[in-house]
């Protein structure tokens, strides 16, 4: 059985997001979405995608439970201070705002897009340099 790449799974996520929110309607007038069902869906839906990408090149998935956010902090400060920083801008935004809140702000919903594209692909840079050690 072939393995999945998972860079490639967590862009998966991304493209499976951006047709979620598109189901919630837009109002361009006040520049936000009508209906936070969907941007909360599609911002776990990133996140979700972000976790993929980020189990790659982290080991958090050791010990008993599910992993924290705060084994994603200690890993990826342990690993690169860019990518926590990456790590803490993304849960706040994609998990937080936009999961959680359901933020309708589209500044902020394009923000949690940009953040997730930019974890993936730092992990992307990442996961290479793993594969090829």
């Amino acid at each position: 059985m072939e393995q999945s790449n998972p860079i490639e799974e967590a862009r998966r996520y991304v493209a499976n997001a951006q047709e979620i929110i598109q189901k919630s309607k837009y109002d361009p007038v006040t520049k936000l979405y009508l209906d936070k069902k969907y941007v909360r869906i599609a911002g776990d839906t990133l996140w979700k995608g972000c976790l993929i990408a980020l189990d790659a090149v982290l080991n958090v998935r050791q010990g008993k439970g599910r992993p924290s956010i705060e084994k994603y902090r200690k890993a990826a400060a342990q690993r690169d201070g860019r990518l926590l920083q990456l790590v803490n801008t993304g849960y706040e935004t994609m998990h937080l705002h936009m999961g959680y809140d359901g933020t309708k702000n589209k500044k902020t919903c394009e923000g949690g897009f940009d953040m997730a594209n930019d974890i993936i692909n730092y992990c992307a840079k990442l996961y290479r340099n793993v594969a090829c050690a």
